[in-house]
């Protein structure tokens, strides 16, 4: 999320009356709206935590990770779909939902992020599997796919590019910095209370309302169950030690050179990516900027572009039947 989107979510909430919202949402959820996935759900005690989970169907299993503010239920579609003929896994990261949310900052370090992902799949004993993330979780998969590659099969990442090259442009590029100054609120002291503004307006308007208009099709149920994923206690800190944890962002002003600290203690050889990788990218994204993806063919071998034209950053709730779409050509492909 981008303080531009920020300013929209302030001007729609001056504007719009109950009732408009009401009409508007209704319009829009769409023929399936009162459609429910049933899933089992389980947790696992692993690295210190527990990590709540969700599971369908059977075959060849695929593993999805969320971003911030999300939950499992992200990637219901993609569930619904893929588990009629795979083992579709998608837990609450640490910190989100219903999962474990540990105390402090240290334990949202990527080597935990990174370990949690491991000792799921040794708890499932799945020894290799398709990695699919967005956001946040993207940025967990790169991290984990450059130290347990032998884990994955082949990995998916919507929108968001080699944590190198991240690192790259949030210190040299002024566009990105630009768009990634949200990055230093959410690792403020008042991230939190801005979260949680007007009933967590910064969700409901920037990501629920926001993928609404261009497309998404979001029950009520969806909706109040992704809300009552955010009002978990502890969730909103949880999430936003991710950020905190990886001292991600631009030059702060105040000795920063910007980046973050995601490939810390990777050799250059840890670096280098060669099982396939599928990049979907959501053109309209204002936080993730097309120039990330600037010499990525130095780092992966085997890499497969889709573009979305008109999706913007949330690509999963936007446009769930073509990531779907995406996923499958490129599993019958590699």
């Amino acid at each position: 999320m981008g303080l531009r989107r920020f300013a929209l979510v302030a001007v729609w909430l001056v504007c719009a009356t109950p009732a408009f919202a009401e009409a508007a949402r209704l319009a829009q959820q769409g023929p399936e709206a009162g459609r429910s996935l049933v899933v089992e759900h389980q947790y696992a005690d692993i690295n210190g935590i527990r990590m709540h989970y969700v599971t369908h169907g059977a075959g060849e299993p695929i593993l999805f990770l969320h971003g911030f503010p999300e939950y499992w239920g992200i990637w219901k579609k993609q569930i619904e779909d893929l588990g009629k003929d795979h083992q579709v896994i998608a837990p609450d990261m640490r910190g989100y939902n219903l999962s474990s949310k540990p105390a402090g900052v240290e334990p949202y370090h990527i080597e935990h992020l990174v370990a949690d992902i491991r000792a799921l799949a040794d708890h499932l004993k799945i020894k290799q599997f398709t990695l699919v993330a967005q956001d946040w979780g993207a940025l967990v998969g790169w991290s984990f796919v450059l130290r347990h590659p032998e884990y994955v099969r082949r990995f998916v990442t919507i929108n968001i590019t080699h944590p190198a090259l991240f690192n790259r442009d949030l210190r040299e590029n002024a566009e990105q910095q630009q768009a990634s100054q949200y990055m230093l609120l959410f690792r403020s002291p008042e991230a939190e209370s801005f979260i949680m503004a007007d009933d967590y307006a910064f969700g409901r308007q920037g990501m629920i309302d926001a993928a609404r208009q261009l497309g998404a099709q979001i029950s009520a149920e969806d909706e109040a169950e992704m809300i009552a994923a955010w009002k978990q206690p502890g969730a909103t800190t949880g999430g936003l030690n991710y950020y905190r944890a990886a001292e991600i962002g631009p030059p702060d002003g105040q000795g920063s050179q910007g980046g973050s600290n995601l490939v810390d203690g990777l050799a250059p050889w840890q670096l280098q990516v060669y099982l396939p990788v599928l990049f979907i990218h959501g053109e309209m994204d204002p936080y993730l900027l097309p120039s990330g993806q600037v010499g990525l063919e130095q780092y992966v071998h085997d890499l497969t572009f889709r573009r979305i034209p008109d999706a913007d950053h949330s690509v999963t709730l936007e446009k769930p039947a073509l990531v779907t779409q995406f996923l499958r050509e490129f599993m019958l492909e590699n």
